[in-house]
């Protein structure tokens, strides 16, 4: 059994500020008046109904091992459609990394919990007009599901380059360099830390579950949940979700399973660090913690 874990966040944008019927098609604030206490200011805006988000990696030490999770937006990168991701410079997130205690070089792995353009941009940076991994001695971490589904929507025609074409400038290169592992679902990665099935959001979306002496379970949950909003009405899904009705079954079983064990779930765009989740009768209510649950 490893040691105790030590989480960083590396914030790359926040807030990401996004219209709550923007992301969750199926929201109302009148749904979650009583959750006004918890949300506003920090996670919810109620007077303009905007969600407030961050995006961020998680830095993971753990067993010896440093472990990056989530890449963000990265920098340089061509992103015509999305204005304020487009050819980013100088974003000060190595800088922040750093802060942190880690160079690029000291990452052993970089865990992709799915391969959309704001969980990936930092797999590369640009180096004499190539991608380049940017974690030189890192292995990728990706979902077998995860890369069969993003390379078959490559194989197809489309009118605009897939998913901001981060998979072409993120993901291929990290591949081609053979840096990439594919993982399953179970698997071990090290001891004490295994990938989670967390379908729904895209196929093959996954988790990283964390058990350390001492602490309670992490889970590194990706975007099951987008917004503590979603802990009040789980059946929200986002207009982004591949299957929401499998992401709402997904949600669910995490918020249920989180519950029962006390787990501390870490959702990629949260702000602040962590959540323990309650039950009160047939709903949930969070509470907010540090990434070691106090």
């Amino acid at each position: 059994m490893p040691g105790p874990a030590s989480v960083s966040r590396i914030i790359d944008l926040d807030p990401f500020v996004l219209p709550l019927a923007g992301l969750l098609p199926a929201a109302s604030l009148d749904d979650l008046a009583d959750a006004r206490d918890l949300l506003a200011g920090t996670h919810l805006d109620y007077e303009t109904a905007t969600l407030n988000l961050a995006v961020q990696s998680h830095l993971l030490r753990i067993g010896g091992r440093t472990i990056l999770i989530d890449t963000c937006i990265g920098e340089d990168k061509p992103r015509p459609r999305r204005a304020d991701w487009h050819e980013r410079r100088q974003t000060g997130y190595l800088a922040r990394l750093a802060a942190a205690g880690c160079r690029p070089e000291d990452i052993d792995m970089v865990m992709c919990t799915h391969l959309h353009a704001d969980h990936v941009g930092w797999n590369t940076r640009l180096d004499n007009g190539r991608w380049v991994p940017t974690f030189p001695k890192a292995r990728y971490l990706i979902g077998h599901t995860e890369l069969a589904f993003w390379t078959e929507a490559a194989a197809r025609p489309a009118e605009h380059p897939l998913n901001h074409g981060s998979f072409a400038d993120s993901v291929l290169p990290v591949i081609e360099a053979g840096a990439a592992e594919m993982v399953d679902d179970g698997a071990e990665v090290i001891s004490g830390v295994t990938i989670a099935p967390l379908p729904g959001h895209t196929p093959g979306h996954i988790g990283l579950e964390v058990t350390s002496p001492g602490q309670p379970s992490l889970v590194f949950s990706g975007d099951a949940l987008h917004s503590p909003a979603q802990v009040f009405q789980p059946g929200w899904s986002s207009a982004f979700c591949a299957d929401p009705v499998m992401a709402a079954e997904t949600r669910r079983g995490l918020l249920e399973r989180a519950a029962e064990t006390d787990t501390v779930l870490i959702p990629a765009h949260l702000r602040g660090e962590g959540m323990r989740i309650s039950r009160m009768g047939s709903r949930f209510r969070p509470r907010f913690c540090g990434c070691d649950g106090r």
